[in-house]
């Protein structure tokens, strides 16, 4: 991937931001185990995409495990500053790993933590500082976002998962596509067989459940959800279809 942008490339080729979802680069039966080969899979066609990319990484084995065991969620709150830090420092660690391995292959990526960067007010509703992400875009950079926790009026911490996060950069940027690359090759139906388009969530509510391993952010029926509000066109597909994904094709269920 390049290092060369600017705002009026971005107005001409559009903004992608992906998800690469825990699932995919850790391994989440395992508390704070990455997948290698599949972080390395995804780095490597993340390096070879050209265009203009942000980033946006799930909790896998790391901050969900911590999360729950701290009990820390979407909605449920902590004023433990140690439950807290735990589960903000496992995801900077999971963040540090894609970030090294961004660096081997070229990509200059950039982190940013929404712990810093973030709040809830007391109705829950998410404030973003997305100008930190637009200049960094505009500086030739990959910014790197993680799930996290944030504060939260009212409630001490809570959680903010990528899927939420997607929402608000995609709409904050005028992204162009979004893509959430999840450990499965889209949304399955109640047969098994993956949905090819949803454009509502009462077609497919029956279908939907949530994660197989420990997950405090609502697992497939959150993605859906929260996708669902998008202007722009937006995919679930697994890592074989990344590079196909970024290629322009229609990999997976499309939610519009």
């Amino acid at each position: 991937m390049t290092g060369e942008s600017s705002t009026e490339d971005r107005t001409a080729t559009g903004t992608t931001v992906l998800k690469l979802g825990g699932s995919v680069i850790t391994d989440k039966s395992s508390p704070e185990t990455l997948d290698g080969d599949h972080l390395a899979r995804a780095t490597d066609a993340v390096a070879a995409f050209e265009g203009e990319l942000v980033l946006v990484h799930g909790g896998g084995s790391f901050g969900h495990h911590h999360a729950s065991e701290h009990g820390i969620t979407t909605t449920a709150g902590s004023h433990d500053a140690e439950g807290a830090r735990a589960v903000h420092d496992a995801m900077r660690r999971l963040n540090d790993a894609l970030l090294d391995a961004l660096r081997e292959r070229g990509v200059p990526a950039l982190p940013v933590h929404p712990l810093s960067a973030a709040t809830r007010d007391d109705s829950g509703e998410l404030s973003l500082a997305t100008g930190v992400v637009e200049t960094m875009l505009d500086e030739g950079f990959v910014p790197v976002v993680q799930a996290d926790v944030v504060a939260h009026a009212g409630r001490g911490v809570t959680v903010v998962s990528g899927d939420e996060l997607v929402v608000v950069l995609a709409t904050a940027l005028d992204a162009d596509r979004v893509g959430v690359c999840s450990g499965v090759p889209g949304v399955f139906d109640t047969d098994g067989v993956v949905i090819d388009r949803i454009d509502s969530f009462a077609d497919v509510r029956a279908a939907l459940g949530g994660s197989d391993a420990t997950d405090v952010t609502g697992g497939m029926s959150a993605k859906v959800e929260a996708l669902l509000g998008l202007d722009a066109p937006a995919w679930v597909f697994g890592l074989d279809d990344l590079d196909g994904f970024f290629d322009g094709a229609s990999p997976g269920t499309r939610v519009d």
